[in-house]
C-alpha cells in the first residue's frame, strides 16, 4: 500500500530484521523560496566541504538547483534507463544543459533490466523488506561513485513531497476514501488471499473528513522516500545526502497556487531565478520504464497470490508485487 512497513516493530521473518533510516531531527525551517535558496547553497558547501561528493542530476529542477551550488569541476551522475528496441525516457539531454551550465563533470550511468536481476537480492538482503525500484539505480550510481573516489552522493530528492511537487496529489482536495482510492500503491484485496487493510497513515493525515495531502506527504511518504535512498547507498557503502530532507515549511503551502496547476511554486522561484533563461522542464519522476521490463511478466506464482492478479496492473504497481514475491522467496530460503 505504501512500500514501506508503517508499523516498525513488524518483521517477515523473525530471522530478517527490517532496516529503516532516521529522517533529520533539525530541519531547518523556511518561510519562503529565498530562505529555501539559501539553506540549500549552505547545505551544499558544507556537504562539499568536509566530504568528497558528487551530485546525482537528473533532468528536473530539484538536482539542477543543487548544481548551481556545487563547486566547478564536481562530478554529476545522471542515470540513463536502456530498452533494447524502444525509445524510452531520456533525462541525459537536459541534465547534460545544467552540467554544462555549472561547469560540472558529467557522467551517464546506464541501466538495464539485468542489473535489477544482479542487484535485486543484495538491496533486499541489506533492507529487510521489499523495496521500491528507483533503489536499483541509485545503487548502481552509488556503486559507480565510490568507485570514483567519492564517498557522499548528493541528491534533489525530497523537494516533490515537502513542497507541492505531485500536482496530481497536490492539485486538488481529497476525502478519506478518495484518496486512499487514489494514492494506495496496491490494494491488497486485489493481490493477497489474506490481507490486511492499515488505513491509520491516511487515518491520522485526515480532517474532517479531508485529507491534508501536504500533512500525508511530509510523514508517510517523506519517510519512505528517504529511506529508499539511504538504503541503496548505505548497501553501496557511500553516504546519501539529500539537502531538501534538512529543511521543512513553515506552515500551510498556498492551496490556491497548488490547485491552479503551480505546483512546487516555492521550487520554481528558486530554479527561475538562478536558470533565468532555461524553459522550466516538465515533472517526471525518476525514469525506471517498468511498463517495458515487465510486459511479459505472467505474475506471482506463490499461493498467498490470487492467479492473474497483475494482468492489468502497469508496470511499477506489477514491480512491488515482483520484488514481493522474490522477498517470500528469499524469507523462505
Amino acid at each position: 500500500m505504501y512500500r514501506t512497513i508503517i508499523d516498525h516493530q513488524k518483521t517477515f521473518s523473525q530471522k530478517i530484521t527490517p532496516r529503516f533510516y532516521e529522517i533529520p531531527s533539525d530541519r531547518q525551517v523556511v518561510n519562503n523560496s529565498q530562505e529555501l535558496e539559501s539553506k540549500l547553497e549552505s547545505e551544499i558547501k558544507k556537504i562539499t566541504k568536509n566530504s568528497k561528493a558528487a551530485l546525482a542530476l537528473s533532468g528536473g529542477i530539484d538536482s539542477a538547483i543543487l548544481a548551481k551550488f556545487m563547486p566547478p569541476g564536481s562530478t554529476a551522475y545522471t542515470f540513463q534507463c536502456i530498452v533494447p528496441g524502444k525509445e524510452v525516457t531520456n533525462e541525459v539531454p537536459q541534465a547534460t544543459k545544467y552540467a554544462e551550465k555549472c561547469g560540472l563533470s558529467h557522467k551517464v550511468i546506464k541501466i538495464h533490466w539485468e542489473d535489477f536481476e544482479k542487484y535485486a537480492p543484495i538491496l533486499m538482503e541489506h533492507k529487510g523488506v521489499p523495496f521500491h525500484s528507483i533503489e536499483i539505480q541509485i545503487y548502481k550510481a552509488a556503486l559507480e561513485a565510490k568507485k570514483d573516489g567519492f564517498d557522499t552522493l548528493i541528491f534533489g530528492e525530497s523537494a516533490d513531497c515537502l513542497y507541492g511537487g505531485q500536482s496530481m496529489l497536490f492539485g486538488q482536495d481529497w476525502t478519506l476514501g478518495e484518496f486512499i482510492d487514489r494514492y494506495t500503491y496496491v490494494k491488497p484485496y486485489s493481490v493477497l488471499k489474506d490481507y490486511i487493510l492499515e488505513l491509520q497513515p491516511y487515518i491520522d493525515a485526515t480532517v474532517d473528513g479531508y485529507v491534508s495531502v501536504q500533512k500525508f506527504m511530509g510523514q508517510t511518504f517523506f519517510n519512505e522516500s528517504v529511506n529508499s535512498f539511504c538504503n541503496a547507498c548505505d548497501t553501496a557503502g557511500i553516504e546519501c545526502a539529500i539537502p531538501f530532507a534538512n529543511t521543512i515549511f513553515n506552515g500551510e503551502l498556498d492551496k490556491q497556487l497548488l490547485h491552479s496547476g503551480k505546483n512546487k511554486y516555492l521550487v520554481r522561484e528558486i530554479f527561475n531565478r538562478l536558470y533565468p533563461n532555461f524553459e522550466t522542464p516538465a515533472k517526471t519522476p525518476m525514469p525506471r520504464p517498468m511498463n517495458e521490463w515487465l510486459e511479459n511478466w505472467q505474475g506471482p506464482t506463490r499461493p498467498e497470490f490470487w492467479p492473474h492478479c497483475t494482468n492489468n496492473m502497469t508496470g511499477d504497481q506489477k514491480w512491488l508485487v515482483y520484488i514481493l514475491e522474490k522477498f517470500l522467496n528469499f524469507v523462505d530460503e
